[in-house]
């Protein structure tokens, strides 16, 4: 397998620095309507549409942040509540509907405090607990993270691995990424796959369309293929 070269290369995105919530300013009218800055939703159990309202409220959050200069830091909060309710039980509680909405939007009013969530992300939560279209939560931050990408020519590289790689190597992947689309910037995200045996994937491109395989176990199926042995399982 081949060795990335342990050549330091930094890796710096042309983006201006994240904004921090302490740091920011927030005018009066960020505190928007449902009416005029989110769209009014039509509840449909059908995939189609539920992708469709979860495409709607990821573009208005992100044209709302960009308007406010606050992209940056809406995304580094998009992906604190993903993370969030990617917790089974964080999600039940919000989907449960003997609970109150009025402890929801409470439990709203916590969340954001503790994670320190800007203003107009818990407003944004509340709104779609109001439209009881909070069941939308986990297909908004993906959306979300698709247009942040395209707003910002940001190319999203999913980097799998047995082990953390070191900062240097992903720097050389995100390069290695750059010059392959062309992209402004590269974004890196790390997944533990203890499948691979050893080395590292790359998935890269729309929704992941594109592969650099560096692993161990790829490298044993095509041996395995070559040997005429892909039927006979390969046990490391």
């Amino acid at each position: 397998m081949a060795a990335l070269q342990q050549t330091p290369i930094s890796f710096r995105s042309k983006l201006p620095p994240p904004i921090t919530s302490a740091a920011t300013t927030f005018p009066k009218t960020l505190s928007f309507s449902l009416t005029r800055r989110f769209p009014v939703l039509r509840r449909n159990t059908g995939a189609r549409m539920s992708a469709s309202a979860a495409s709607s409220y990821a573009v208005a959050l992100a044209d709302l942040a960009k308007s406010n200069n606050t992209l940056e830091a809406t995304s580094a909060d998009v992906e604190k509540i993903d993370k969030v309710f990617s917790d089974p039980s964080v999600f039940s509680f919000f989907m449960n509907p003997t609970i109150e909405e009025e402890k929801k939007r409470k439990m709203i009013d916590e969340l954001a405090e503790s994670m320190n969530l800007l203003p107009h992300m818990a407003n944004f939560l509340n709104i779609l607990i109001d439209s009881r279209r909070i069941d939308l939560i986990n297909d908004v931050t993906k959306e979300f993270e698709r247009v942040y990408n395209g707003m910002t020519e940001t190319e999203l590289a999913v980097v799998s691995s047995v082990v953390k790689l070191e900062s240097q190597h992903l720097a050389q992947i995100a390069k290695t990424v750059q010059k392959l689309t062309g992209a402004k910037n590269v974004r890196i995200k790390t997944v533990t796959d203890p499948s691979l045996v050893a080395g590292f994937t790359v998935r890269y491109g729309n929704s992941g369309s594109k592969l650099i395989d560096m692993s161990v176990k790829k490298q044993l199926e095509e041996i395995a293929a070559q040997l005429d042995l892909s039927d006979i399982p390969v046990n490391v």
